[in-house]
């Protein structure tokens, strides 16, 4: 009853590898180096068996970051594998759109799995050459390197190549920053056994629930019109629902991820103490499920990714730094054309939803009117958000034009008109 997709049944395979982790850690002679090693073997292990040969894909860029922070000054690190990850990862989604637009075939499994860790690989590379050049973890002088034997320059490298392909984060998960990583491979196991069985059997019945929830939506929408067949209300209908599917898979995928993370250690549990390194799941069903405001939503929506894409573009932006972090999480997504109009899309209604707010809050005093503009704003962000969830995810031109000539564009559009009314109202005052 329950239809798994292969990147699932990968991650629940690596289970037991990660309690064994947990486990051994609490053992005194199972020294850091052999943690390490134990991490990055199992990260070999697990892409071997899921990305079969593409493996190859995601051990060069990892191979050539750790050669650059090797080679390089701690100022131009960050530049350099920024640089050198993106074009790498923008080549491979180039592979996949020549097999989807140019063939018309159906790509591999396999390699759209590997486009998935080689996004998540470009996470922790960006992070850690940040935190180089920022100085938040140290790296040998160039000096010390050139002096040292092959064995020394080998346990040296051995934390960052641990880190870029350890097997918990590996196929997804909420990005672990390299001094967190680091704090706990070198520390002990922060978790005992009952308080750890406890916590996986939770995040277990809620993968259930939500597993339960889609299969039971699947069938309410194979059932139904789609997109091409239905007419004018049906069609919000149509959009809400498969939305609400994507949603719930997305839902139950993060929840396993941060599973696997708990179970070796790297949850939520660990390192409370670590200020901004802390942990940040990647869901907040409640907030995203109740939120009237899109703003809200973008910043709780894979949370350790917005984090992320706001550390790396928006606070570096000189300008418009948020059409910029939408435009590079299109870019980082693989520019497929759905892609790029439902994040211009998406920097839009965000932009709108500060105003809209901001206007709503000053005019708005009493609490039954204040209710009914909550209800109808919830309603109207989950109906945009839907329509960029339904161009993000189908990214073909064909279903594009498609969704733009339904009755679901009147949802963004609104919210269009608003921003250019409201800009100008604003652009008068000031």
């Amino acid at each position: 009853w329950l239809q798994l997709h292969p990147l699932s049944l990968y991650q629940g395979a690596a289970f037991p590898f990660a309690l064994l982790f947990n486990y051994l850690c609490t053992m005194d002679s199972f020294s850091t180096q052999s943690r390490y090693v134990f991490l990055l073997a199992g990260g070999h292990l697990l892409a071997l068996a899921a990305l079969g040969s593409y493996a190859v894909l995601v051990f060069i860029p990892a191979f050539c970051t750790v050669v650059l922070i090797h080679s390089l000054r701690p100022q131009e690190v960050h530049r350099c594998t920024f640089f050198f990850q993106m074009t790498w990862q923008t080549l491979c989604h180039l592979g996949l759109h020549y097999t989807e637009y140019y063939l018309q075939e159906p790509p591999s499994m396999r390699y759209c799995i590997t486009l998935s860790s080689l996004m998540l690989l470009t996470q922790r590379v960006t992070s850690l050459s940040l935190d180089i050049g920022e100085g938040k973890v140290e790296a040998a002088s160039r000096g010390i390197r050139m002096r040292s034997s092959l064995s020394e320059h080998l346990r040296e490298a051995l934390p960052y190549f641990s880190y870029l392909l350890f097997f918990p984060g590996l196929l997804g998960g909420p990005l672990c920053s390299f001094k967190r990583f680091q704090a706990r491979v070198e520390g002990s196991s922060s978790l005992g056994p009952r308080h750890s069985f406890w916590a996986l059997s939770w995040r277990g019945l809620q993968i259930l629930g939500l597993e339960y929830l889609k299969a039971a939506l699947r069938q309410v929408v194979s059932a139904g019109a789609g997109l091409r067949d239905c007419q004018q209300l049906e069609c919000i209908y149509v959009m809400w629902s498969t939305a609400s599917l994507f949603k719930l898979t997305y839902y139950s995928h993060w929840v396993l991820d941060d599973s696997l993370l708990h179970a070796a250690g790297f949850g939520s549990e660990f390192g409370r103490g670590l200020g901004e390194e802390a942990y940040v799941p990647d869901t907040d069903i409640w907030t995203l499920e109740t939120t009237h405001r899109i703003s809200l939503f973008t910043r709780k929506w894979n949370q350790s990714t917005a984090r992320w894409l706001r550390r790396v573009i928006f606070q570096r932006s000189r300008a418009w730094p948020l059409l910029q972090t939408f435009a590079f999480s299109a870019w980082w997504h693989g520019l497929h054309p759905g892609q790029v109009f439902g994040f211009f899309c998406w920097a839009m209604m965000v932009e709108a939803d500060y105003l809209i707010h901001t206007f709503a809050n000053m005019f708005i005093r009493s609490w039954p009117v204040r209710l009914l503009y909550r209800t109808v704003t919830w309603a109207h962000t989950q109906l945009i958000i839907a329509y960029i969830m339904l161009a993000v995810e189908f990214r073909s031109p064909s279903f594009l034009w498609l969704l733009c000539n339904s009755s679901n564009s009147v949802f963004p559009v609104v919210y269009l008109v608003l921003l250019f009314l409201l800009a100008r109202r604003k652009h008068r005052c000031n």
